[in-house]
């Protein structure tokens, strides 16, 4: 059996069980709107597949008919969805071990897209955004990570925008929210600011005995 005719009785198949399917809804009509009818609301999606083929363009918001045994929805939320990305561990360019989280904050822009192309586009955004800071936040020393937040976070959405858009996700927005280093590491920072602090006092204290004579 040929390719071509395999089609034509796949497409054969696929009319005559439709027509079924049609044929059951008038047979039950008293009972069958409450079977062939589906109701989204205004910030939601209904992507169709008709016998395992995705309707080209997804339904809603407000009410449409399905066919029952033959199509399968899927629901899609389009609202801006955020969460949170766990604290990672990150050893910096210059060796330095710190604990970084930040927020991202994305939505759905083709419904169609974040079902056929990714099999959860909840989780795969998360994992990828953790992937995205670990990669990013490791390239850069501890004084690039505490002073260019805004930088690295601009970095991140558009790094994360551009790998999302084939699921149909924009990334809107990346914040990183707490940079947590070692105590030890504290510590000697704090010793090094107390110092530092110390000396300029006493430069200001001997400029003040310079300028008394």
């Amino acid at each position: 059996m040929t390719q071509n005719s395999m089609e034509q009785d796949v497409g054969i198949c696929s009319r005559i069980l439709i027509v079924i399917s049609i044929l059951l809804c008038i047979c039950f009509f008293p009972l069958a709107p409450f079977f062939i009818i589906k109701i989204v609301s205004q910030y939601e999606r209904a992507v169709i597949f008709r016998l395992g083929c995705v309707r080209k363009r997804a339904a809603g918001p407000g009410i449409f008919f399905f066919l029952p045994c033959v199509d399968e929805i899927n629901v899609v939320d389009m609202r801006t969805i955020s969460f949170d990305i766990p604290p990672q561990e990150i050893l910096t360019r210059d060796s330095v071990t710190v604990t970084v989280d930040a927020v991202v904050f994305y939505s759905i822009q083709d419904a169609v897209s974040s079902v056929c192309n990714v099999d959860n586009v909840r989780c795969s955004t998360r994992l990828l955004a953790q992937t995205t800071l670990r990669n990013i936040l490791g390239t850069k020393t501890l004084s690039e990570i505490l002073s260019e937040r805004e930088g690295i976070s601009n970095c991140m959405q558009q790094f994360l925008d551009t790998a999302t858009d084939p699921w149909g996700v924009r990334v809107q927005r990346v914040e990183v929210k707490d940079v947590r280093l070692p105590h030890n590491l504290q510590r000697a920072m704090a010793a090094e600011a107390e110092a530092h602090r110390d000396a300029r006092a006493k430069v200001i204290a001997a400029e003040g005995e310079l300028k008394r004579f």
